[in-house]
């Protein structure tokens, strides 16, 4: 089967090592709405918690574009970029990626697993929706006790629709525009049984409530387009 963009996927079988990794870019791009208009905003917010010798991560990092643009603006405060993902081919392009930025550190590991330093800043772009259920929990208390106080997790993920109404909608709406950007019915089906198992999507409210329950009582939505939604939670 294939997922478009020279991507060769298996039923249940999505992976971000291997091909996908040397795609990544161009596919999420056309997968993702507002992808790199997500990238933006994330930047312009971390204006706010960021300042001299601030230590910032990118949690799933992948090819390492975010968390370039996040060093390059604030390259001028001294502060610690550290890039997390457990693909050695993502970090092994995000290296590459960021090899001319001495502010940014590139790691091999399972955020699920690893220990965070204090830090302002935490990022998660589209990853925790990948983390299996039952240690979701367990991550999001571990970035809650990371953050120095006042700082701040931005957290964007795929979202489940409240009843099944809306999420019929939500997943027609989503289905057209893929295919308005070039995928074919047979490519957006392949994908979509790639990832059963492997991406499961909480509802806006399951997110909050994983949020809610590690400590955050400061949280906002400040990007939401279908089923994608970015959240603001500060410590």
């Amino acid at each position: 089967m294939n997922a478009g963009d020279s991507i060769d996927v298996k039923n249940a079988g999505w992976t971000f090592g291997g091909e996908t990794a040397s795609h990544f870019d161009p596919h999420v791009s056309k997968s993702v709405p507002f992808y790199k208009e997500g990238h933006q905003l994330i930047c312009q917010v971390a204006d706010f918690f960021l300042s001299e010798g601030s230590v910032c991560y990118d949690l799933g990092c992948s090819t390492g574009s975010l968390i370039l643009n996040l060093a390059e603006r604030n390259s001028h405060k001294n502060c610690e970029f550290i890039g997390v993902d457990i693909e050695s081919d993502m970090t092994r392009i995000a290296r590459e990626r960021c090899l001319s930025c001495n502010d940014i550190q590139i790691i091999t590991d399972n955020i699920a697993e690893m220990d965070l330093k204090k830090c302002d800043l935490i990022v998660s772009y589209y990853t925790v929706q990948f983390v299996r259920p039952k240690m979701r929990q367990l991550l999001i208390d571990k970035i809650y006790n990371a953050l120095n106080w006042g700082g701040a997790f931005l957290y964007f993920e795929k979202v489940r629709a409240p009843d099944a109404r809306f999420q019929d909608i939500a997943t027609s709406l989503y289905n057209d525009f893929k295919f308005n950007n070039g995928y074919s019915a047979s490519e957006i089906y392949s994908k979509a049984n790639s990832i059963k198992g492997v991406l499961e999507p909480f509802s806006t409210q399951g997110n909050k409530d994983l949020m809610e329950r590690a400590g955050f009582t400061d949280i906002v939505t400040i990007m939401k387009y279908i089923c994608f939604e970015g959240f603001l939670a500060i410590k």
